[in-house]
């Protein structure tokens, strides 16, 4: 061996041969049962998967068993044994197997070494290693009952039992016990709680929580005997019942070998559950404002002897809601104490009734309510145990409001007779009774398109207001109002006002308005009990259709790639008050170009403003290859430098003319779309 060390960094490196390795004996092992003894080896030269030969000896010569490697290797008394599987050998890694022996015997007892043949470049280490099995008798028995092999019992939920089994061993050795009850549901067997053999409690995966609470209990009693028991049972309690027990002994190295291990079942147990109905008397309800409602919850159950009953009422806003998201409005618990409520009462009418009383009733009650009911049962320790829970169907509860009476009307002070003229419209509130100062009014503001003929065009929600007088916009006039050109005003009590600054031809259509009264509730809170709406008022006025040309002209009509293409657009227009354009250049083309498979590609635009952007036009060698421009106030020139193959297709102008609105903006007034302009290098080339 040699050893190498760095003070500095620790840095040590052993060098030793080939290290074969069984277990510590002696091993002591029961007779008929399987013994597995595993062999590894390490630190070799050579191929990872590593050969093994096993011999056993009672006195001092060894007897061959068997080999990885060579089939001829097994001595004649073993041949039977080989064949036949009792006595094999099973690989658990290139470098390590086990000797498996079934149904060891007394004569099985002795010395067995286990040898790897050498691969290494040098003959270092050990190649063989041996250990002892020692072979007792069977000593250990297990039973259950005196009576007979198996009970059943049938059971109800939230009842007690016990089971019990013995365990005793006999062995010549020093010996130590593990017993485990289990369970069966299906097909699995599965811990319930055991007594270690190092004498300890180990309750099983999932009764953790039962074993701290005491409702498992494992306890040892006279004649080797072991009991389990069972408090408050339910149904995942039902199944078969299974003593376990294994047989331990401790090696000469202080660790614990399992040596053998037996079964009996003890007990079937079949758990009964309890029936609990829980109905609501009545369907669905409708009561009035300020009235008392009154609801009877009715349970019925299967349960015999002595139980007590715990009610709880619930209230919901939607009949899907879970528990967890409901309300609890009171409760009564199984000593009949009810918690306290000052609108609402609970009173158990009979022994099978619990009535709900809730006075002076609002709209926010109106929802859906159902009961829970719970049956529990005592135990043996003065405790009480829940054993079944059950809640009721939802009954719908409909509060109708005290709903105040008004009208509404809709007029308008000021109305456009043309384009950029202000509008003006108010929303008035007419012979308001029983408008109490627990009522205020709010407004919602709706424009509706003009159409001729059947079409129907749904209304578009312009501003309104919540039960704060907080105004929330729509989509429509959103930006509008930000910018002032629309004003959203209260002008008295009972006069809301919507005010238009520089009215379009896109405003033109039906305007309404919905005045929503608010009641308010016993937590402050305030509820909308009616809307009223107004008749639509018309915004309308006489316009000439607005007309657009344009015309496109190329300026060379024959070219070639590489050359200019050159094309202008002249833009004449009608009924436009002061009007400006902007130009887009399309190009369409061919269905065989595959860069654009939509056919129509936008190259490049200039606004009203004379503002040039590059639209769709991606090639980056010729970035500054399009040009557009203003030659005059309506004609705008197009060039194309170098043009290429790939520019083949049919040009456009699309034009949109703009007026002067109201607030220095501009207003788009119509569109308009150019005659082609071909560029075909096959024909002109």
């Amino acid at each position: 061996n040699c050893v190498f060390s760095f003070s500095l960094f620790s840095c040590v490196a052993f060098c030793r041969g080939r290290v074969v390795r069984v277990p510590k004996g002696p091993l002591i092992r029961v007779m008929g049962t399987e013994v597995v003894i595993p062999c590894s080896v390490s630190d070799y030269d050579g191929p990872s998967e590593q050969n093994f030969d096993w011999e056993f000896s009672r006195d001092t010569d060894f007897v061959r068993i068997v080999s990885t490697w060579d089939p001829t290797f097994t001595s004649e008394e073993y041949q039977k044994r080989v064949g036949h599987g009792d006595i094999k050998l099973r690989r658990s890694s290139n470098d390590a197997v086990e000797l498996v022996i079934r149904n060891i015997q007394p004569t099985d007892q002795g010395r067995y070494k286990c040898s790897t043949p050498s691969t290494d470049a040098t003959v270092q280490g050990n190649y063989d290693a041996e250990v002892q099995v020692t072979v007792i008798s069977d000593g250990l028995s297990v039973s259950g009952s005196k009576a007979r092999s198996s009970t059943s019992l049938r059971l109800s939920e939230g009842d007690s039992f016990k089971l019990r089994c013995s365990a005793v061993t006999t062995s010549p050795e020093h010996t130590h016990l593990h017993v485990t009850w289990q369970i069966k549901s299906g097909s699995t067997w599965r811990d319930i709680l055991s007594l270690t053999h190092e004498g300890k409690f180990q309750p099983g995966p999932g009764y953790e929580e039962h074993y701290r609470n005491g409702d498992i209990r494992l306890d040892t009693g006279a004649n080797d005997t072991y009991r389990l028991s069972v408090s408050q049972a339910s149904s995942v309690d039902a199944g078969a019942y299974r003593c376990l027990v294994s047989e331990w002994v401790r090696g000469t190295d202080s660790s614990w070998q399992k040596i053998q291990e037996k079964n009996v079942e003890i007990a079937s147990v079949a758990i009964q559950r309890t029936v609990l109905d829980v109905v609501i008397s009545t369907s669905n309800v409708s009561v009035t404002e300020r009235d008392s409602l009154d609801l009877t919850c009715n349970i019925t159950t299967d349960r015999s002897g002595i139980f007590q009953a715990e009610v709880m009422w619930y209230f919901s806003v939607s009949p899907d809601d879970t528990l967890s998201d409901a309300q609890v409005l009171l409760s009564m618990d199984r000593d009949s104490v009810v918690s306290d409520s000052t609108l609402i009462s609970l009173s158990h009418v009979d022994r099978n009734s619990y009535r709900l009383l809730v006075r002076d009733v609002d709209v926010e009650d109106s929802g859906y309510y159902f009961c829970q009911a719970a049956v529990w049962v005592p135990l043996h320790n003065g405790s009480w145990h829940k054993v079944v829970e059950r809640t009721s169907a939802p009954v719908s509860v409909m509060v109708t409001a005290l709903e105040p009476d008004y009208e509404v009307f809709l007029n308008a002070s000021k109305t456009p007779k043309f384009s950029d003229d202000p509008t003006e419209l108010n929303c008035r509130i007419t012979n308001a009774q029983d408008t109490e100062a627990n009522i205020r009014f709010t407004v919602s503001w709706y424009y509706r398109q003009h159409l001729y003929g059947d079409d129907v065009v749904t209304e578009e929600l312009l501003a309104t207001m919540d039960a704060d007088w907080t105004l929330l916009l729509g989509d429509r006039s959103r930006e509008r109002t930000q910018n002032g050109e629309i004003i959203f005003s209260k002008k008295a009590v009972d006069t809301f006002s919507l005010r238009i600054q520089w009215t379009s031809e896109s405003d033109r259509g039906d305007y309404f308005c919905v005045i929503s009264a608010w009641s308010r509730h016993r937590n402050n809170t305030w509820v909308k009990s009616k809307d009223v709406t107004s008749a639509s008022v018309s915004i309308f006025w006489a316009t000439q259709d607005y007309t657009l040309t344009v015309e496109a002209v190329k300026l060379k009509p024959f070219f070639v790639a590489g050359h200019t293409f050159e094309m202008t657009c002249k833009v004449s227009s009608k009924n436009i008050k002061t009007p400006r354009y902007s130009v887009l250049i399309t190009a369409e083309k061919p269905l065989t170009d595959q860069s654009n498979p939509n056919g129509t590609t936008r190259i490049i635009s200039l606004n009203q403003d004379s503002v040039v952007r590059l639209e769709d036009w991606t090639d980056q060698t010729r970035v500054d290859g399009v040009v557009l421009e203003k030659v005059q106030e309506n004609e705008f020139r197009y060039r194309m430098y170098q043009t290429q193959i790939s520019d083949a297709g049919l040009y456009r102008c699309v034009v949109t003319a703009w007026s002067p609105g109201g607030g220095g903006m501009w207003r788009e007034a119509v569109n308009g779309l150019s005659n082609p302009i071909q560029i075909d290098f096959q024909t002109s080339g």
